[in-house]
């Protein structure tokens, strides 16, 4: 054979060989995996409520495939965690994965669930680990969630004409924080009912679910300064902490009555309260105080002919409305922050509106007569041009409302309606992570005030003497360094 021969066909035998090399499984006691985590953390995780997906990633640093003879949960079929490594899951009947092959320089997902089954009011830690044996190595991945028992609140009904299910409340059931409240579907408060939480409870809804107060029934929200109560979805972790649309609403429905929320932080869902038609118009169907309704996918308060009297509150950050007052009703509003800076997405509506109408298929235009909407110190503001809406039939419709020592971003010239007219920046310490608080003693909405509105309300949101200097601040924060 000539030599120009030989060296062609040599070269294809050499890279023949260095394809079967690279083919080959290593073996090497050496050769190990790589890991984008050595551990899982799960934050808190409900009774009933199974966990969110986590997930991370296997590496074969390795230029010649790897095999894992085994990956398993240290914990075996009795463990509270699942495992899913490249679309195969561990079961009861199936605790350990065999022969996993990842090839050179390639990498897997693995995704890890947890269900949990505490009993008693604390929290308990649970753990685990997956292990997996590769070349007579064994690695791990640590595994770490925060269990709670909760009052599970879950359908008992199951109508047939086509209303969610849902389960009824105990009547005048008193609801403490010894451990969380979990609702699934429609939670009902019945008619001739209270249900009164205590300060420092808690309530999570899962997706889509309602807390609702049927006619005739009463909901109280009686929280403390520093130990508020807190209503939100029921996702605890860190990338949850802000998304809005995680549940339903709180619906005080059509009649019922003397429903009273202090100090609540409610967050996170689609309607934070809904109010509607008034049981009485001279109580209030709702007295809100000294509560924060924000980031909610819609709306954070949405009145139809509702009477609410509110002091001391913010409503913040809505895909839609921040406030929608609408069909009518009677409404009073003193030091209260309405500020709508929605990132989700672009927002086209104001952060307010007001109506006094509404269509019928069968009648047509129905008046309903905004009796009164009064704003007292409060500011109205956000990162459009007009967060004033006004649905309004006003030459046949009556329409009252009124804007006194406020802070309110419109297009509008300023008319009867406006007593010492404001439209500027408030100044808010930092609207993105949703601080409300007025940001400087210079800022716009410092000491701007009405002496005479703020003197039934010596203490702010936070129980901070108002005012701090000649003249209150606008909205529910007074300013404090």
């Amino acid at each position: 054979m000539k030599l120009k021969q030989v060296l062609p066909f040599c070269l294809l035998i050499f890279v023949a060989l260095s394809s079967c090399k690279k083919d080959e499984l290593i073996t090497d006691s050496s050769a190990k995996l790589g890991f984008s985590t050595d551990s899982i953390m799960f934050d808190t995780v409900f009774q009933y409520a199974g966990s969110t997906t986590k997930l991370f990633r296997i590496y074969n640093p390795h230029e010649q495939p790897i095999n894992i003879s085994k990956a398993y949960l240290a914990g075996g079929s009795g463990s509270a965690f699942k495992l899913n490594i490249d679309g195969i899951s561990t079961t009861a009947t199936m605790p350990v994965l065999t022969d996993i092959e990842i090839l050179g320089g390639d990498s897997m997902y693995v995704f890890v669930q947890v269900y949990v089954n505490p009993s008693g009011s604390l929290p308990v830690v649970i753990k685990d680990s997956i292990i997996f044996e590769t070349n007579g190595n064994i690695q791990d991945v640590k595994l770490i969630a925060i269990g709670q028992d909760v009052y599970l609140h879950s359908p008992t009904v199951f109508p047939t004409n086509g209303f969610p299910p849902y389960s009824i409340i105990s009547c005048n059931d008193v609801w403490t924080n010894d451990k969380p409240h979990l609702i699934f579907g429609y939670a009902v408060v019945d008619s001739a009912c209270t249900l009164t939480m205590m300060p420092g409870t808690r309530v999570y809804l899962h997706n889509y679910s309602v807390l609702w107060v049927y006619k005739d029934g009463t909901l109280i929200i009686d929280g403390d300064l520093g130990n508020e109560v807190t209503i939100q979805g029921d996702r605890l972790e860190a990338e949850y902490k802000d998304v809005p649309g995680q549940w339903g609403k709180i619906w005080l429905s059509r009649l019922s009555k003397n429903n009273i929320i202090d100090y609540a932080i409610i967050k996170n869902g689609g309607i934070g309260i809904q109010v509607d038609t008034v049981a009485s118009t001279t109580i209030p169907t709702l007295r809100l105080t000294n509560t924060i309704v924000k980031n909610m996918s819609a709306a954070a308060l949405f009145g139809q002919g509702a009477h609410i009297r509110a002091v001391n509150c913010v409503f913040a950050n809505c895909g839609q409305y921040v406030a929608a007052l609408t069909i009518g009703g009677k409404y009073k509003f003193e030091h209260c922050t309405f500020a709508n800076y929605w990132t989700y997405d672009s927002r086209v509506t104001p952060t307010l509106v007001m109506g006094n109408h509404y269509y019928s298929d069968i009648v047509g235009e129905i008046l309903r007569p905004l009796d009164s909407c009064y704003f007292g110190n409060c500011i109205i503001y956000g990162d459009i041009a007009e967060e004033v809406g006004m649905d309004s039939a006003l030459t046949t419709g009556e329409f009252s409302y009124k804007f006194d020592y406020c802070d309110v971003r419109t297009t509008r010239t300023p008319d009867g309606h406006y007593v010492t007219p404001m439209n500027s920046d408030p100044g808010f310490a930092d609207v993105t992570i949703n601080n409300y608080r007025i940001g400087s003693p210079t800022a716009f909405a410092a000491e701007k005030g009405s002496t005479l509105i703020a003197t039934p309300y010596p203490s702010d949101i936070r129980g901070m003497t108002r005012p701090n200097g000649p003249l209150p601040d606008l909205g529910a924060y007074e300013y404090y360094p």
